[in-house]
């Protein structure tokens, strides 16, 4: 995949970024949706294949879970032109990501931890929790279907359900699962 970006494209990128970062209450993985609709959807920055190919590296190497947010932008990168465009843009996808929320993050966990005993503070935390939750399924609902909801793909759609019940109902290390699903694809029997 090839594409051209501007200037002015790579400073929507970035402010796209910025906004899905303070949007990013329940981590960054909770704004995928959003990056999917922006950088599949909208712009065709990335195929759908990139972009899930994105998450599952980066959901599979240790360290942080914001490291998706990096191989997205250096899939966007490469896709406009090459290794110095790949590193611009992990530098503006994840100082856009991290800059806001960390800043949001240090003085809202400073206030609240003052503010604790507050009515409206312990409302205001029970009132984000539905909200993660539906982030999270969102996200969830993306990386399973993409963009096509073709009923051929119904065996994608049982492994997510059955993951998500193995994940809420057992112990079973996720490392599992990622290899279960790895072996699956890797047989070539989805």
């Amino acid at each position: 995949m090839s594409i051209t970006l501007t200037g002015a494209d790579w400073l929507q990128f970035f402010a796209h970024f910025l906004l899905l970062s303070l949007l990013a209450v329940g981590g960054a993985i909770t704004t995928a949706a959003d990056m999917h609709r922006y950088l599949v959807d909208e712009r065709h920055w990335l195929t759908d294949a990139q972009f899930s190919a994105s998450i599952a590296l980066a959901q599979a190497a240790p360290g942080p879970n914001v490291l998706f947010v990096a191989v997205m932008g250096w899939n966007v990168g490469l896709n406009a032109g090459g290794m110095g465009t790949a590193f611009l843009g992990v530098a503006l996808a994840m100082l856009g990501s991290l800059i806001p929320s960390t800043t949001l993050t240090y003085l809202a966990a400073r206030w609240g931890h003052a503010n604790r005993e507050l009515r409206g503070v312990r409302a205001f935390k029970q009132g984000m929790a539905p909200i993660v939750v539906a982030l999270l399924i969102a996200t969830g609902w993306i990386l399973a279907t993409g963009s096509s909801y073709h009923a051929r793909d119904w065996p994608v759609w049982a492994i997510a359900v059955v993951s998500t019940l193995i994940v809420w109902r057992t112990r079973i290390h996720l490392l599992w699962l990622l290899g279960a699903g790895a072996f699956i694809g890797w047989m070539g029997w989805l």
